[in-house]
């Protein structure tokens, strides 16, 4: 069981994060947490797994906590068996079977006799059969540091199971392993992920913002259809607050105009029955007291309504705003942009592909490039991209224009700011209060013109992008996707989605994600082996 109770938590000199969380996760459960990216997600699942202290708060947490962390840099300098943490143990058992009766060795472990045989189990389930226990993790592909740290689970056989977005790096195989054993698990699992799939084999889904932990009790597609529900709600209590400010503004306007009509009717009153100067005077600020008075009563209740309108709107989803408006490429639909003929390529002495390639890619086309980790899928876009030459075989370019996305939108230098960035792409010479325009529309408010690009997160680099190809005038006739669902919350997603949905250009895509490649329309697949 895991029990949170008033967790507030911040940075060092910075604003909190989240404040007074309360959540509670029952035994033998799936869950999901969801929120948009630099909301907190992350820290949250720390301190249930107690890695960081939370500022405020008590937790408490029943049974044994594995995690499988997003980001694997802290662990490269150590082997297989270091990360696992089965290094001693693995060590104390080889000590023991060799004769070594030391009481220390039997501690270290614990009557673990068959660590051996779980992990040759973990490992083989996870298709790393090959893979050698004292090996580097940096040694790794990323797919491969993922099922080594998801074959932890099975070694370890915790009581509960942190998953931060698990099938960022994972195949095809990989996600549907990794499916089978959600399924199948009588752990207490708590996931961050915006891997819909996976999100539906939830139980419950647990969305945190800045009003604090909302709960939806189903999964992904529940969750989609509660916020749609709550979306449209939304809507109407935003135009039945808009009535209710117009009407308040007329009902002001109508009662200040009566209010000096009647102070005019009551002056020429005075005046006729020859009230003295000094009494007319003391008359007319009071009166002018009272519309000013009057004037503050309706102040307050507009500024309330309106304050309750901006609240309402800024809760409000974004997403049909930052839809990008592409214009069509100029490119007949048909016409050969890449030609590739018997190609491979080398990696040492070995061919990186049993079979060399031969493919065309012509103007419109909608393609998918998949694979298992370590196929070679990016190696492939650099060839076709002219950033790698082919070690046998022939790739022939006709001319056209192209934006190639990788997985860290590293399209984006670190250093530039971000209206700087943007204005790269005005090409068509739109005026500066246009581009500013439309940073807001994709929540780049002022504040951020002037932030350097190097402190964006993924979400953030994908809508300044997205808001750069809406200010250019002409679309790029190519456009490539790495991983672009990587790192993204599920919001970006959605934004993605719409942006490339509607574009008429030719499109390249690698992603594991299925529901995506189906949304965007990929017609065709390459398949490496």
């Amino acid at each position: 069981m895991i029990l949170l109770q008033n967790i507030s938590y911040g940075f060092p000199g910075g604003d909190l994060l989240f404040n007074s969380i309360n959540l509670t996760i029952q035994p033998n459960t799936i869950s999901a947490l969801a929120g948009s990216n630099g909301i907190g997600k992350s820290m949250l699942l720390k301190i249930i797994a107690r890695e960081i202290q939370p500022l405020e708060g008590s937790v408490t947490v029943k049974g044994d906590v594995y995690c499988v962390p997003q980001m694997f840099g802290n662990f490269d300098h150590l082997s297989v068996a270091e990360c696992l943490k089965i290094d001693k143990k693995l060590n104390a058992l080889q000590k023991i079977t060799s004769g070594e009766v030391d009481e220390e060795y039997f501690e270290i472990l614990n009557e673990d006799w068959d660590i051996e045989e779980r992990c040759r189990n973990a490992l083989s389930y996870w298709k790393l059969e090959e893979l050698e226990l004292s090996q580097k993790l940096k040694s790794l592909s990323g797919g491969q540091k993922t099922k080594v740290f998801l074959a932890g689970i099975q070694i370890s056989q915790p009581d509960i199971i942190i998953l931060d977005e698990p099938t960022n790096h994972l195949d095809l195989e990989g996600r549907n392993l990794l499916y089978d054993f959600i399924e199948k698990t009588n752990s207490t699992v708590m996931i961050v992920s915006h891997d819909r799939t996976l999100l539906n084999l939830v139980d419950t889904i647990f969305e945190l913002s800045n009003q604090g932990i909302s709960t939806y009790g189903g999964n992904y597609d529940f969750y989609a259809e509660q916020k749609e529900i709550e979306q449209e709600a939304l809507q109407n209590d935003i135009h039945a607050k808009e009535r209710a400010l117009k009407k308040a503004k007329e009902k002001e306007r109508e009662t200040i105009d009566r209010k000096q009509k009647l102070d005019a009717r009551g002056k020429q009153k005075q005046e006729k029955s020859g009230v003295a100067r000094i009494m007319m005077n003391t008359l007319r600020n009071s009166a002018e007291k009272n519309t000013s008075k009057l004037k503050g009563v309706h102040a307050e209740k507009i500024s309330g309504i309106s304050g309750d309108l901006r609240d309402l709107r800024s809760s409000l989803k974004n997403s049909d705003q930052m839809k990008v408006n592409f214009n069509d490429s100029n490119l007949h639909s048909g016409k050969i942009l890449i030609g590739v003929e018997d190609i491979n390529f080398k990696y040492g002495h070995e061919n990186l592909w049993k079979e060399n390639l031969s493919l065309e890619i012509r103007s419109g086309d909608r393609i998918s490039i998949k694979g298992s980790n370590g196929s070679g899928k990016t190696t492939l876009i650099k060839l076709l991209l002219g950033g790698l030459q082919p070690t046998v075989g022939d790739i022939s370019r006709s001319e056209f224009n192209m934006i190639y996305i990788d997985q860290e939108y590293s399209l984006i230098g670190h250093e530039i700011s971000v209206y700087d960035f943007v204005k790269q792409f005005n090409d068509g010479a739109m005026q500066e209060s246009e581009v500013k325009t439309l940073l807001a529309r994709f929540l780049f408010g002022k504040e951020t013109w002037d932030k350097k690009c190097g402190v964006l997160s993924g979400g953030e680099r994908l809508r300044l992008l997205l808001c750069g190809l809406s200010i250019s005038s002409k679309a790029p006739d190519m456009i490539i996707l790495d991983e672009p669902t990587n790192n993204l919350d599920l919001r970006n997603v959605e934004i993605l989605t719409a942006s490339i949905k509607d574009y008429k250009g030719t499109l390249l895509v690698i992603s594991h994600d299925e529901l995506f490649l189906e949304e965007i329309g990929v017609e065709r697949e390459i398949v490496l082996a």
